[in-house]
Parts: structure tokens; sequence; C-alpha cells
């Protein structure tokens, strides 16, 4: 009975270990996939407002209110402790978000203060869409400098 017990006791430790394990490489394709969906309707604003896109309106609209809705998702669900660059592979996420997590929470939420309107802004035509794009960019930046692995 006692070896039943130390063999229950044991599978039960290592569950939350390979649960863990597993939930850190879905966190980071988590985060990987939101920055993607960021950057594709970043990327679809700045091809228009370089005149590589022919500027379209609803286009532009719905990419600004897709970036609006993605700047509300719960960024710690996304920045969960053990998905840091060395902690898991494929991340470039600095030690820093954890160490700073006031810091980290002020950039994103500067990032959803940029973001706000965006869906309106980029209205009534290609000229509009610099300045979104600049605040939104800033943002970006000055995130990914504190907190990103550089490149």
């Amino acid at each position: 009975m006692h070896l039943f017990k130390s063999v229950a006791l044991a599978a039960l430790v290592a569950v939350p270990v390979v649960a863990a394990a597993q939930s850190s490489k879905d966190v980071l394709e988590a985060r990987h996939g939101y920055m993607r969906m960021l950057a594709l309707n970043m990327g679809q604003l700045a091809g228009m407002a370089k005149g590589e896109i022919e500027y379209d309106e609803a286009a532009a609209a719905t990419a600004g209110a897709n970036i609006e809705a993605l700047a509300q998702y719960s960024a710690a669900g996304l920045f969960v402790p053990g998905t840091a660059n060395g902690e898991v592979e494929g991340s470039d996420a600095l030690p820093a978000i954890w160490e700073k997590p006031g810091q980290f929470a002020q950039e994103f939420k500067a990032f959803a203060d940029a973001a706000a309107g965006a869906g309106e802004a980029v209205k009534g035509g290609q000229g509009n869409i610099g300045a979104v794009l600049q605040k939104l960019g800033g943002t970006c930046k000055d995130c990914h400098d504190d907190f990103r692995k550089p490149e």
C-alpha cells in the first residue's frame, strides 16, 4: 500500500509539471498569434499610408477597429511567468516584464489608449492614417525597447 501511495503521489506531482510545460508553449503560441494579428492590421494601415495599398475607408476602419479590440485583450494571460526568453523556445519576452510589472502594465495601457478611436480616426482619407500609426507605433516601440529581446 505504501508503494501505491508513493506512485500515486509522484503521478500527481508530475501532472502539474507536464501541464505547466504545455501551458507555457500554449501561452507563447497565443502571444505570437496576438502579435501577428496586430501586425496584420498595422501592416494594412501602413500600406495604405504609404500608398502601397489603395486607400479603402471600410478596410482602414476595420483594421483600426481590430487594433482597438486587440488592445482591450488582457495582456496578463499572454505574459505568464515561465514564458520569458530562455525559459521557452521562441520567446523574445525579457524577464523585465515580470520584474517590473507596473511599468509593463503602464506601457500596455499606453498602447490601449493610443488604439482608442483608431477605427474612426483612419476614416476620411489616406492622410488620416499617419497620425494614428505614429501614436500606435510609438507605444509599440516603447514596450519593445523595454521588454523585448533586441533583434
